[in-house]
């Protein structure tokens, strides 16, 4: 019995941890989704981001379209197509 318990509170404490990271991957799938669009770019939806550096993003949206999305020298937002 106690073995179990231990296991419980082994499973319940790595889902509290893992929350924030699903909440800022959700979180960062809009953002690149904002940026796609205000770039004027085809994309409906960023379904995945992998992240490649700072401020440099790799994005996938629903329909098969992928980007990548970071920061120039001279500070501003970028989005290629890949």
């Amino acid at each position: 019995m106690r073995k179990h318990v231990r296991c419980l509170s082994l499973i319940v404490t790595m889902a509290f941890f893992a929350v924030p990271s699903l909440a800022d991957d959700v979180s960062l799938a809009k953002d690149m989704t904002a940026v796609i669009a205000l770039h004027g770019l085809p994309c409906g939806q960023v379904v995945s981001v992998k992240r490649q550096g700072d401020n440099d993003h790799i994005a996938t949206c629903q329909d098969g379209n992928r980007y990548r999305v970071f920061v120039n020298p001279d500070g501003r937002v970028v989005a290629q197509k890949l």
